[in-house]
């Protein structure tokens, strides 16, 4: 017994400088390889982000109801999610539909559905799923009145951890809740449904279409816009289904406000 402890004893005085956690391996590397920014999937929203969702920061996506953030999620986490990469979601506004989303094609096996009550909550757990591991943690604040009311300090740890781990953190909110903890912002507004029929006759509902600012980023020019046309599955389902086209944005929209 004597023996058996001088030994374990030993080769932990001898290898203690090369063992780590599992989660330190992990950042060590993220660090050391340069990861290109998260495509959306949507063309020209990825074009005014300079790539897509940038790896180590906070992003915030702001916009009334049915002005198509929750779509822009859906697409994200299946983007993510179909790649074989893992993703979280923290539901605080209990919208999703799991076999609406498996129809989107977000792989529900890759991904880990949280749904807490209150903002503070919320970002607990975005905060450590960050730390855990996952390369993508959406928080969706749901409508509004947001429920809870979190610090700016709460925000700025959970930016902070998302840099460390170069993870992406795409907040969606009716409202801007973060302050300046987040990199980038994104505003959708301007929202109009999209109809077909003529005057006078019946029309039925096509989808819906949302002009997206940018805000704020810290490596592109602020104030530029694109319009985000759904059609009326995308607009629900975040995807397109059968042979509806994809959520799409005119490379005309592209502009700056200052030239209006």
């Amino acid at each position: 017994m004597a023996a058996t402890s001088h030994l374990l004893t030993t080769m932990l005085a001898t290898t203690g400088d090369g063992l780590c956690r599992a989660s330190d391996l992990l950042l060590s590397r993220r660090r050391e390889t340069p990861s290109p920014p998260l495509a959306t999937d949507i063309p020209d929203l990825d074009t005014l982000l300079g790539g897509g969702l940038e790896r180590g920061s906070l992003t915030e996506l702001v916009g009334r109801p049915s002005s198509g953030r929750f779509a822009i999620l859906l697409t994200a986490l299946q983007r993510i999610t179909s790649s074989g990469e893992p993703a979280a979601l923290i539901d605080q506004g209990a919208h999703l539909d799991p076999q609406s989303a498996a129809s989107a094609g977000i792989d529900l096996e890759r991904l880990l559905w949280v749904c807490p009550k209150r903002l503070p909550d919320s970002l607990a757990a975005a905060e450590l799923l960050v730390a855990t591991g996952f390369p993508l943690v959406v928080i969706d604040l749901g409508l509004p009145p947001v429920k809870g009311r979190a610090p700016l300090a709460a925000w700025l740890r959970l930016a902070r951890r998302t840099a460390e781990y170069r993870a992406v953190a795409l907040v969606s909110s009716p409202y801007r809740v973060s302050g300046c903890a987040a990199n980038t912002v994104v505003i959708a507004g301007k929202t109009r449904g999209r109809w077909y029929g003529r005057p006078g006759d019946v029309r039925t509902l096509e989808g819906s279409r949302s002009l997206l600012e940018l805000a704020k980023h810290k490596d592109h020019k602020p104030e530029a816009h694109v319009r985000l046309t759904l059609t009326l599955p995308e607009a629900v389902f975040g995807t397109s289904v059968e042979n509806e086209p994809r959520a799409t944005i005119d490379q005309e929209e592209f502009y700056d406000a200052r030239s209006l």
